[in-house]
């Protein structure tokens, strides 16, 4: 492959996996599959999400999710979320930090005296 070819190729990969991370990932957390509609704008797609099942990629530039088809149960993500359904209700995932002690505190990576 020519380096050309390659460079195009890498490129191509980060634009997608760019566009990945700007995209929403909604997990099934529940027991039970769950209908979800996913609207963009005047595009609507169904979906049967079963128990543990993850959609990635959806909703690029923001949408409304509604499950089991009640306009009570309507989310509007903004396109960067990570969400999950637990008991049939949507919630928002955040990545769990470890706290880290302040410098100068026993710790890792304090200096014991």
């Amino acid at each position: 492959m020519s380096r050309i070819a390659a460079l195009m190729v890498g490129v191509a990969a980060v634009v997608l996996g760019a566009e990945a991370a700007a995209a929403v990932s909604l997990t099934n957390r529940d027991d039970r599959q769950h209908k979800v509609t996913i609207i963009e704008g005047e595009r609507r797609q169904d979906h049967t999400l079963a128990p543990s099942a993850v959609l990635e990629g959806i909703c690029l530039k923001g949408c409304v999710i509604r499950l089991n088809d009640s306009e009570e149960d309507e989310y509007e993500l903004e396109g960067n979320e990570v969400v999950s359904i637990e008991e049939g209700f949507v919630y928002y995932d955040g990545p769990d930090v470890p706290e880290q002690p302040a410098q100068g505190e026993e710790g890792e990576g304090a200096g014991k005296q």
